[in-house]
């Protein structure tokens, strides 16, 4: 297990990445977009979800990222990265893993009360989603987003090999039965697809019939693109159409550009009150940015950027600054005034920590 999260990029060296060049907690990055306040933030720590500090669930002893979605059913399916029996690196590895909520009300914190994946049950261990082993070509496979159309949920997985941060290709998983079993729909995308930039993605459905994907690198060293997809043709590849910038304008179909540079790690986009809310992981600056926008096609240069969580160090936490944190993820039942984040931490010193945790936002608008 450790070996292979010390050969090439591991996810040890991708977490600690701002800490590790002494980036200050709250301080900004020399080149990193500049965030402000939209205006006074309450934020409130509200329980951890799943992992270590928390008691185990279906096996869940440590996991990260709980991506949630509204499952065509009506309740939350939150979907995890690495998850061990016990601690981090310990037995029984899984990816990804998904939990049902049945909860109605987030400010009584979000519970779970069922495990996704064939064979699963109420009382039972959480089973991968789908079958492959953890060996040396199927390190891992990492969940990007999820995201219900209709009657079907389609999950977008960043498969991992030989090592922790190379991408061999990232590939599309579909439901037809609110998360309970995934088959996959054999559309692959190519690892150097936009320069690299649709390997960790995100997404929400317009009103329009598109879907809307952000894209970026999976090393959290490169910036932003955008592309739309017709939500009836998910499984087509060449139906994913890039947004970009030749002969002086923007537009559909030409070569993607990136939208914002940066450095961007997990992304969460979605449609919220009439408007398009992003979250991201800001790597260069240590710290948890959102921005409002009309549309997603809105130029982000000019767009405010607020932060609302701050890198920290172990010991010396709050409400507002967490250590080692990543993720960002909106969940369901969230308002743009009255946001509900997963949020996740690994202490990768000690490994004593490594959880997602709910957190409340308020005064986003």
């Amino acid at each position: 297990m450790e070996q292979r999260r010390t050969q090439g990029i591991s996810r040890r060296t991708m977490l600690r990445g701002a800490a590790a060049l002494g980036v200050a907690a709250g301080a900004v990055a020399v080149g990193a977009p500049p965030a402000s306040a939209a205006g006074p933030l309450s934020v409130t720590r509200m329980k951890v979800l799943a992992g270590t500090q928390s008691p185990v669930q279906y096996g869940v002893g440590a996991t990260d990222l709980g991506i949630p979605a509204r499952t065509p059913d009506g309740r939350m399916l939150f979907v995890f990265g690495d998850t061990f029996a016990d601690h981090m690196g310990g037995a029984n590895w899984r990816s990804p893993v998904a939990l049902y909520s049945s909860t109605t009300n987030l400010l009584s914190g979000v519970t779970f009360n069922g495990s996704a994946g064939a064979g699963a049950n109420t009382q039972g261990v959480a089973p991968q989603l789908w079958y492959y082993p953890h060996d040396d070509y199927f390190q891992t496979v990492i969940p990007s987003d999820v995201i219900t159309i209709g009657s079907r949920m389609y999950l977008h997985a960043i498969v991992n090999g030989p090592t922790f941060g190379t991408v061999r290709w990232t590939e599309l998983w579909k439901s037809d039965d609110s998360g309970a079993t995934w088959q996959h729909t054999g559309l692959k995308f190519p690892a150097d697809m936009a320069g690299g930039r649709f390997q960790c993605i995100t997404w929400g459905e317009g009103s329009d019939g598109y879907v809307y994907i952000y894209g970026t690198g999976f090393q959290r060293n490169k910036g932003i693109v955008l592309y739309r997809v017709p939500s009836n043709q998910m499984t087509q590849l060449s139906a994913y159409q890039p947004w970009g910038f030749a002969n002086g304008s923007w537009g559909w179909g030409k070569p993607a550009t990136e939208v914002l540079p940066g450095q961007f790690g997990e992304m969460c986009l979605r449609p919220l009150g009439g408007k398009w809310i992003l979250v991201w992981f800001n790597a260069a600056s240590y710290r948890i940015d959102a921005m409002v926008l009309n549309t997603p096609t809105d130029n982000l240069y000019t767009a405010q950027k607020t932060t609302l969580l701050y890198g920290g160090n172990w010991g010396a936490e709050d409400a507002t600054h967490v250590a080692q944190l990543y993720g960002g993820y909106i969940i369901p039942g969230s308002t743009l005034s009255d946001l509900h984040l997963s949020v996740s931490q690994w202490n990768t010193t000690t490994n004593a920590v490594y959880h997602a945790e709910q957190f409340r936002v308020q005064g986003l608008v």
